[in-house]
């Protein structure tokens, strides 16, 4: 007995992947070298609402055995439904067909008892705007990227009394120089090391951006703080006076816009710097904190024993949780008026990149939304999410992000993970492809075409350090002498030019850490947080991400075609993007052998791109890829 069903075929399950609330969606198991007499019924359930059991019809198969199918509608109501089939055989034996045990859908597995169930995501549509999912991203550590003409005075200016309390900040004159932190024996900092980039460095530098392709700037913190990296917030609604001032962001604004560029803020709204306006637990600040009596702020923390003892993220005392739900703190942050969300749209940003989504109450991101929209349409919402966006818990709860009500975008860390693992060995071509195919079942159309994808960031070692063979799992020490010797930084540049070609054709919004495109090094933080290398640049491989940009503009099947994951080989993993215009087939090797398939004949077929090569007889096209080879071919439908 042969029983099948694919979730990712719509033979057996339309429409593919996530609904729109109350879309009629059919489902059918096939049950193949079978006897006569054998029933099927669907179990579906949502949580709160219970199981459901819909008896399925039976119809025959013209090649023998039966096909069972249903049809049902999706709750009005967004939220996760799930599914599996339970077979009654003749005799009476059940048998139940679930999901795989790693929960990728595509086809499933015949169980003798409830497995995992395949997952629908049922949503409110909700469209993500237009400029957002066509731009290419490039994202800014601010302190890193580029000295302005403002340079030292800045930093020199922004300096507090000797009798401020709290770490010193250093200023690191060398632009040149490595990043570093001293600590005391607990761990905790005792200087912040800053090298002094500045808003008016990144104004100066946007003829830079343009000329690569760039669309939009993913800016980490700009406000007032005391840290290098600013997730330790002092002052929402004022710029860090070491970057500069609020006139100087209206003008990057400005002058960006007018280059076809966006804005996008980061928003640490979790927490709060312990010394801050808000908390001030080091009384540096004239007025009265929450670590103080009678401070406006007192609601928005919360003291096991004041002044002391509070709840902190992750435990770091430098770092005071806030109640995200206060209504005060709702109205400081995205209430009517002058409130921080609309304030820094009313000076230009386009969007907000929320930090640790996971730490924010679904209410305070629904509400953050709404005010964010009311302010402007077109305005972007992403959310910090290192996993499945659509069936994340956290806190014991299923979050809602990608219901309709939230998040437009988020982070997207499992692509980065799956490039990482397949380059390095860790996984194979169908694993990755898999895994591909199951976020794209799981998210809304408009959320996967919206996912940030990325391969390098502000809170891992860089790129290319992990292309070449480092581990993520050195200590600071070992970080800090490290570096690639040539044969390994030729591996990982040969990497890289693969990965990003997967990055810029994949389907979602690439983005670009600053630097990988320069041919930046380094391990965790601080060492993936170093200096822009002006003048230093590995100008070839800047070259390639031009042309790689390039690429994607220049296809708009790339940007909102159909996108199917390839593996027709365990080291060579693409995609197929198809439009009604143009169908593309991306395919790179991770090998550093080559590797020949042969692929049904392509008629009419174009090589747009890539060092790999193909050959046509008759009946087959043959494809060539050299070692770490790419190509990108132009078919004919």
């Amino acid at each position: 007995m042969i029983v099948y069903h694919n979730s990712h075929d719509q033979a057996y399950r339309a429409p593919f992947g996530a609904v729109a609330c109350g879309t009629t969606i059919t489902l059918a198991l096939d049950l193949l070298e079978a006897a006569p007499g054998y029933s099927c019924v669907l179990r579906y359930w949502r949580i709160a609402e219970g199981e459901r059991l819909y008896p399925m019809t039976s119809s025959a198969l013209p090649e023998g055995g039966f096909r069972f199918h249903c049809s049902i509608d999706a709750p009005k109501k967004p939220g996760l439904v799930w599914y599996q089939f339970q077979l009654t055989a003749p005799d009476g034996h059940v048998f139940f067909y679930c999901n795989n045990p790693d929960g990728l859908g595509g086809e499933g597995v015949l169980c003798p008892q409830q497995g995992k169930s395949y997952q629908v995501t049922v949503y409110h549509p909700a469209p993500v705007p237009e400029w957002y999912k066509r731009a290419v991203v490039y994202q800014i550590f601010p302190d890193r990227f580029a000295r302005g003409k403002d340079y030292p005075q800045r930093f020199l200016d922004a300096q507090h009394p000797d009798d401020w309390v709290g770490a010193p900040r250093l200023l690191q004159t060398n632009w040149q120089d490595q990043p570093f932190y001293t600590r005391d024996s607990q761990n905790k900092v005792t200087h912040w090391g800053f090298f002094g980039g500045t808003l008016e460095g990144i104004r100066e530098k946007l003829p830079y951006l343009r000329d690569l392709g760039i669309s939009a700037i993913y800016l980490n913190p700009i406000f007032e703080a005391y840290s290098n990296h600013r997730y330790d917030t002092a002052n929402y609604l004022k710029i860090d006076p070491i970057l500069g001032d609020e006139e100087g962001f209206r003008q990057l604004a400005s002058e960006a816009r007018d280059m076809g560029i966006r804005l996008i803020l980061d928003g640490v709204f979790s927490h709060t710097g312990a010394d801050s306006i808000y908390f001030n637990r080091y009384g540096n600040y004239p007025d009265p904190g929450a670590c103080q009596t009678e401070s406006p702020y007192d609601s928005w923390y919360r003291f096991r024993s004041f002044p002391d003892d509070y709840e902190s993220w992750w435990g770091v005392e430098d770092l005071p949780n806030v109640n995200e739900l206060e209504p005060s703190y709702l109205k400081y942050i995205l209430g009517p008026g002058e409130s921080v969300i609309r304030h820094w749209i009313h000076c230009g940003a386009s969007g907000w990149r929320l930090d640790v989504a996971d730490e924010l109450p679904d209410a305070f991101i629904a509400a953050l939304r709404k005010a964010l929209k009311e302010e402007d349409p077109d305005a972007l919402l992403m959310g910090e999410v290192w996993e499945d966006a659509s069936n994340k818990y956290s806190y014991d709860e299923l979050r809602q992000y990608l219901l309709g009500y939230e998040l437009d975008a988020t982070m997207h860390y499992p692509f980065r993970t799956a490039m990482l693992d397949f380059f390095l060995g860790r996984a194979d071509s169908q694993l990755v492809a898999r895994k591909m195919m199951q976020l794209l079942e799981n998210y809304p159309p408009e959320n996967y075409y919206g996912a940030l994808n990325l391969i390098g960031s502000h809170d891992r070692a860089r790129a290319l350090t992990l292309l070449g063979g480092a581990s993520e799992q050195m200590t600071e020490a070992q970080m800090a002498e490290f570096r690639l010797s040539p044969e390994a930084r030729r591996l990982a540049i040969a990497r890289l030019h693969a990965a990003a070609l997967l990055q810029f054709t994949a389907a979602g919004v690439p983005c670009i850490y600053y630097g990988d495109e320069a041919g930046m090094e380094g391990g965790s933080d601080p060492f993936n947080r170093g200096p822009f290398p002006w003048g230093r640049e590995d100008k070839a491989l800047t070259a390639y991400y031009k042309s790689l940009i390039s690429l994607r503009k220049d296809h708009e099947a790339f940007i909102s075609g159909s996108f199917q994951a390839m593996a027709p080989h365990p080291d060579i993993y693409g995609c197929l993007r198809k439009d009604e215009k143009e169908q593309l087939l991306v395919l790179v090797n991770r090998s550093q052998d080559s590797r020949e398939i042969s692929l049904p004949f392509l008629h009419g077929t174009t090589k747009l791109f890539g060092t790999g090569s193909i050959g046509m007889d008759r009946k087959h096209s043959n494809l060539y890829l050299p070692p770490l080879g790419t190509i990108v071919l132009q078919m004919d439908e």
